[in-house]
């Protein structure tokens, strides 16, 4: 095998080896009530670090939020989450985020994401779906936390928008695109 070739198996190694670590310790066996605690810690990040983000809340349809998003990647990478989806405050369902991704990264890296759905169509479209793909079923614009956009403005041109804050690791840039989401059963 020439040095490229060790190069490859070298990467790989190391990137399974982080994506074990990190999905091993937030992902496998959460619990309703992991996930509840979670969602409402996120939820209260999302009122402090987002903003509009009341405003944001109160045009919403439908909110779902993913805790602890982990992604790790060497060349190959990878993300993984649980969260719930809020209508009107209340949990209605569970799901789970998981992508994949290949090219020039390395790092790993943990956010919250929460994603409004604005009108009743866009809701109802990723309710009744068998595993709803950010960018496939329906664009989702991510708006900068830190941006202040008025709710009734990017409500009127997006059906489906994403906020990702609370970011804390070594990676540059989050996209959702190609991200999955499927329901899911917690105990």
């Amino acid at each position: 095998m020439n040095a490229r070739g060790v190069s490859k198996v070298i990467g790989l190694t190391i990137c399974f080896a982080l994506l074990s670590v990190l999905l091993a310790t937030d992902s496998f066996a959460l619990t309703k009530e992991e996930i509840d605690v979670s969602v409402k810690a996120s939820l209260e990040r999302f009122d402090k670090q987002v903003k509009g983000a009341k405003e944001f809340r109160e045009v919403s349809k439908g909110m779902l939020v993913i805790p602890n998003v982990t992604k790790a990647a060497f060349i190959i990478g990878g993300q993984y989450g649980q969260g719930a989806l809020k209508e009107g405050g209340k949990t209605v369902d569970y799901y789970s985020l998981a992508a994949g991704s290949l090219g020039y990264q390395i790092g790993a890296e943990k956010f919250d994401l929460v994603i409004i759905f604005t009108t009743d169509e866009a809701l109802k479209k990723f309710k009744n779906s068998e595993g709803w793909e950010a960018g496939v079923n329906a664009e989702v614009t991510l708006v900068d936390s830190g941006v202040d956009v008025p709710a009734s403005t990017l409500v009127s041109q997006n059906p489906v928008v994403g906020f990702v804050y609370g970011q804390k690791g070594l990676m540059a840039g989050v996209s959702v695109k190609g991200a999955k989401f499927t329901k899911i059963n917690p105990d």
